[in-house]
């Protein structure tokens, strides 16, 4: 792959016979858009106009098109690169994006995680096992209710207590009060059992806002902050993890499913990225559909080596159970954090004791995968 040329990988829905017309068609649109015969400057015919490098047709009667962009037209700006690699050809329904790759000065100035899986462990003080994360629901909750679940989860051992995705200002629990709460309840909670846990509150609005919630929250001593970057804008996501380089930021994947991208090449790899420590995704098996394939491979580039960034924390969710944490923890492995919310809060006023089992079962798992 040359410095200057970004490899994006393009599935194509029409009979093969058509694909190296159609995947010419798209590399113009997600280029210049516009005849090729009509532009003046010769640099821009041989460095800026896209490059079909190849086209496979594929068993399933799709082609798959390898298309270089010129990172000149995107420059460092996160938003401007999902834009070149599918802004216009997304209303297009023949086409869909399932692979990427970018050239190295480039992922260096998007720059990735902060602070990546060992960061994440370091914090925690958690070397060599799964990691455990819930989340606090319902929306409409009061403070006083929330911050007791921080304070029970946190007792249990849970080691990232986030904010449910939804929460944003709501009357019921403005965010300020909610962070202040929500944050001493882990605080106590930690003063009392000797075990670190991270309170991630969900940040919301513009990127002017969320600078005011991320330093909010510092001064409360959060050190990670949810965030759902195609809510929000990838380029957002960017910008905060470069202003903010001690900070931690778990991605969630609200609206990932709004366009044709593979969720292996946006979950696994753009949010990754643009700066994501930890990605949640839909599990196999549970509320969603994604097939065990998919899954993996999204963890998979989480945490591949690639081009010297950070790796992710993999963050399978999405209607999980207590019950089934040996098996997510034997296949994705102790660099993994496992995301579970309504199984541990139908118990009730048993929670304590239902968050202390996941604990367990998650320990219990990761000392079997090291066996």
């Amino acid at each position: 792959m040359t410095a200057e040329r970004i490899l994006v990988t393009y599935r194509l829905h029409v009979p093969a016979a058509d694909g190296l017309r159609r995947a010419r068609l798209l590399a113009i649109e997600q280029s210049i858009e516009m005849p090729p015969e009509a532009v003046l400057e010769q640099r821009v015919l041989d460095d800026v106009v896209a490059r079909v490098e190849r086209v496979d047709a594929q068993p399933d009667g799709t082609s798959l098109a390898v298309v270089s962009l010129s990172a000149e037209t995107v420059g460092d700006d996160a938003g401007q690169l999902m834009n070149m690699m599918f802004g216009n050809s997304s209303l297009q329904p023949d086409i869909e994006v399932v692979d990427l790759d970018v050239p190295a000065p480039l992922a260096a100035q998007f720059g990735g995680p902060n602070l990546g899986i060992e960061g994440l462990r370091r914090i925690l003080g958690a070397h060599d096992r799964a990691l455990t994360c819930t989340a606090l629901k319902p929306i409409g909750s009061g403070i006083a209710h929330l911050a007791a679940l921080c304070g029970s989860f946190a007792r249990a051992g849970v080691d990232v207590i986030k904010d449910d995705h939804g929460w944003a200002d709501q009357a019921s629990a403005p965010f300020a009060q909610r962070v202040a709460a929500c944050q001493r309840a882990i605080a106590q909670a930690g003063a009392a059992t000797g075990r670190s846990a991270l309170y991630a509150p969900s940040l919301y609005g513009t990127h002017s806002q969320m600078q005011r919630q991320i330093e909010l929250a510092r001064a409360h001593g959060v050190k990670i902050v949810l965030i759902a970057p195609m809510v929000c804008g990838v380029a957002t996501l960017n910008a905060l993890k470069r202003e903010q380089p001690d900070m931690a930021f778990l991605a969630h994947p609200a609206l990932g499913g709004n366009a044709r991208i593979a969720p292996p090449a946006l979950l696994g790899k753009l949010f990754r990225l643009f700066g994501a420590d930890a990605v949640i995704f839909p599990n196999h098996g549970g509320r969603f559909t994604y097939p065990r394939a998919v899954c993996a491979a999204i963890a998979a580039h989480n945490r591949a080596d690639w081009h010297g960034l950070r790796c992710a924390l993999p963050t399978p969710a999405g209607g999980m159970s207590v019950e089934r944490c040996a098996e997510i923890v034997a296949e994705y492995g102790r660099d993994t954090m496992l995301l579970i919310g309504g199984s541990l809060l139908i118990a009730r006023e048993h929670l304590g004791e239902r968050a202390s089992a996941f604990v367990e079962a998650v320990r219990a798992a990761a000392a079997a995968v090291a066996a």
